[in-house]
């Protein structure tokens, strides 16, 4: 059974963060280890929208992670956390997350995005021109570069999609080149 198939079945055709029954999609959460319907949501393109871009979120529209951040699914959990977390300055937000509760792992997931950081402690990656780099973004090489250890190089001009960032270094990011996944210096890449 293919993944939209499941979460429909397990969210009864809503999305699992504000219930809403149009425009549904599958969202693969960042990181991901496996992949699959554990590290998935069924999500509307509004929700979507606003979690890949913190500049368009509705405060008002998240009211909803008053009920979903109670899902037995841990996905929804971490989508709520990482949701309530960005917002907590409106106040509200951080009353449900202090009522909130995540084990160790499950908030280890939803940390690793950075979000929940200060934004003194949050490690900031810029590209070859000083643009932000966001988990999830395409960048393209500058330069050819030799990957360590094989005896690939990755082609100056070679776009790299859905880049994953090293939370514990500004200059590393991770991406695939060539069905292989690499890490990447940030002075070698330019957000497309």
């Amino acid at each position: 059974m293919s993944i939209e198939r499941e979460l429909n079945k397990r969210s009864a055709s809503k999305c699992e963060l504000c219930a809403t029954t149009e425009n549904l999609r599958v969202y693969q959460l960042l990181p991901t280890k496996k992949g699959g319907l554990e590290e998935s949501i069924l999500a509307c393109e509004t929700c979507i929208d606003q979690i890949e871009n913190p500049d368009k979120v509705d405060l008002n529209h998240w009211r909803c992670l008053n009920d979903s951040m109670w899902s037995e699914h841990t996905a929804v959990q971490v989508v709520a956390w990482r949701m309530l977390s960005r917002l907590r300055a409106a106040g509200w937000p951080q009353e449900l997350l202090d009522q909130m509760y995540l084990d160790e792992d499950t908030l280890a997931w939803a940390q690793a995005t950075g979000e929940g950081e200060e934004d003194e402690n949050k490690v900031i990656h810029r590209d070859s021109n000083g643009v932000i780099l966001e988990t999830g973004d395409s960048v393209v090489l500058i330069k050819d570069l030799k990957v360590k250890g094989s005896s690939m190089v990755a082609k100056q001009g070679t776009a790299v999609r859905n880049i994953r960032l090293d939370h514990e270094n500004a200059e590393y990011i991770e991406g695939r080149v060539d069905g292989q996944t690499i890490v990447i210096i940030t002075q070698y890449v330019k957000k497309i």
